[in-house]
């Protein structure tokens, strides 16, 4: 059984026990969290699709940061030089079930 949930702007395909790291959501760890905007269910053999109405019940694991982004700018030969560093904000889910 998998199915296709939008977490904060972004289509995942998720299973009951999986844990994926998706941008950064409100709450604390140990929270559990439900998204309701599911498109897609396949449960064995059959398929749903369009407003399903299930749900998928998440807890938050933990929140962390991404690797460092380096976005650098440079015009030769007149001394211009910026240098920006970024670093994207995560939060580490585990799927507890599809309802």
């Amino acid at each position: 059984m998998f199915a296709i949930v939008q977490i904060a702007g972004k289509q995942f395909r998720v299973t009951p026990g999986q844990s994926l790291l998706v941008n950064r959501l409100r709450g604390e760890v140990g929270d559990t969290v439900v998204f309701e905007d599911v498109p897609l269910v396949v449960d064995d053999e059959t398929l749903q699709s369009g407003n399903t109405g299930k749900k998928v019940k998440a807890s938050i694991q933990y929140h962390t940061l991404g690797k460092k982004v380096i976005a650098f700018k440079m015009k030769r030969r007149k001394g211009f030089r910026k240098k920006k560093g970024f670093r994207a904000a995560f939060t580490c889910i585990k799927i507890e079930e599809i309802s």
